[in-house]
């Protein structure tokens, strides 16, 4: 049996998208292919690294990519994490069951160090949260 591949994407794989990355590895462990990607690539976001070490997850080796094409022909799911990404997301073969789950993008979030980190930390245990529900339905 194959196992399905699961393809998280947003505006561009910095943040959601990479965090999200992270913890479907974690919860699909080897029962499913983990990918992100993005309709742009804006380069890994340091905070969003930070903030998964906080939690024992190491997304430092991450890189930021572009939706491959050939690996959206093959996934099971598209999962995108913000409405920019729905809406230009490419269209997908019929097989593919795409979800939408919104979630506000951390690295916009402006105030003190603190309150920019507390909204990286809020929107990473959002996507934990989806994520573990998930993988244990």
């Amino acid at each position: 049996m194959t196992k399905p591949i699961i393809y998280f994407l947003c505006t561009g794989n910095s943040c959601r998208s990479q965090i999200a990355e992270g913890f479907g590895k974690l919860y699909a462990g080897d029962r499913a292919e983990v990918y992100s990607a993005g309709i742009e690539a804006h380069g890994l976001n340091q905070r969003a690294v930070a903030t998964m070490q906080e939690v024992g997850i190491d997304i430092s080796s991450h890189t930021s990519k572009f939706i491959d094409s050939e690996l959206l022909d093959r996934v099971d799911y598209v999962i995108t994490l913000c409405g920019d990404a729905n809406d230009r997301c490419p269209m997908t073969p019929p097989h593919v069951k795409r979800l939408h789950w919104g979630f506000e993008d951390p690295a916009r979030a402006t105030g003190t160090e603190e309150e920019i980190q507390a909204k990286f930390r809020e929107v990473r245990d959002a996507i934990r949260e989806r994520i573990e529900e998930f993988f244990t339905k």
